[in-house]
């Protein structure tokens, strides 16, 4: 149950890609609600930000806004991530396309699988074993010429997974730090991301990661500028797939 805090507002909003919702509580107790299109350009910048400006007078003190929202779900559905390269070992280019070979209609012959969220993809010469001992020296040179063409192509998002880079990681951070250097600004490493064994479920994590980051950075950015322009909030906290 919901409790006043220090006698300011509190929020709650669920951020659809329809529909925003929002719950109040205001500092005598009682709850307002508000619902507006999630998208409306012509008329406000942010749908929950918009709300709170309506539902509370000037000068009010804000607890906290909590949000739960589907703007990085329906950017995948829609493929407006942001444009990306995948780095993998030589070899596993066409890794992801493969994928483990599901066949949800086994008796469909025409079968269109979906195209892959990457721009491009990227094969770096090199080779650990199982047991982390090198089989094939990372050619760095290499990755970097890739790198920058990359760059020099317009893209910012970079996915690096290798295999057996979930155990041991020197390839992986040595390419994070060749992609920082050229300037790449979000650089997504599978031994961070998800750190397991199986290497499509790894790479397919670590690709959304770096294809979906830059979008929530952008948008939680705009939110928490909206919020401040009406009343800074003590906390602004949102709700993981976790929990």
């Amino acid at each position: 149950v919901a409790t006043v805090a220090n006698g300011n507002w509190q929020f709650w909003v669920d951020r659809g890609g329809t529909f925003t919702d929002v719950v109040a509580l205001r500092p005598d107790g009682t709850k307002a609600t508000a619902k507006l299109l999630s998208e409306n350009p012509e008329h406000y910048e942010d749908a929950a930000a918009e709300a709170i400006r309506r539902m509370i007078p000037t000068g009010a003190i804000i607890d906290a806004v909590k949000m739960g929202t589907t703007v990085a779900t329906n950017a995948l559905l829609e493929r407006r991530g942001t444009p990306t390269v995948l780095v993998v070992t030589k070899g596993f280019q066409d890794a992801l396309r493969i994928g483990y070979q599901n066949r949800p209609e086994i008796f469909k012959l025409n079968i269109k699988k979906p195209e892959p969220i990457y721009d491009q993809v990227i094969e770096a010469h090199e080779r650990l074993s199982a047991t982390g001992d090198v089989i094939q020296p990372l050619d760095e040179n290499g990755v970097e010429m890739s790198l920058r063409g990359c760059f020099d192509a317009g893209l910012r998002s970079a996915a690096i997974c290798l295999v057996h880079g979930y155990r041991y990681p020197d390839h992986e951070k040595s390419i994070a730090a060749i992609a920082r250097q050229i300037g790449f600004t979000q650089i997504s490493v599978s031994h961070e991301v998800e750190p397991l064994i199986k290497f499509v479920s790894r790479a397919e994590t670590t690709l959304v990661d770096a294809y979906l980051t830059p979008v929530l950075d952008r948008y939680i950015k705009g939110l928490r500028n909206e919020l401040i322009s009406i009343s800074k909030p003590r906390r602004l906290l949102f709700m993981q797939s976790n929990g």
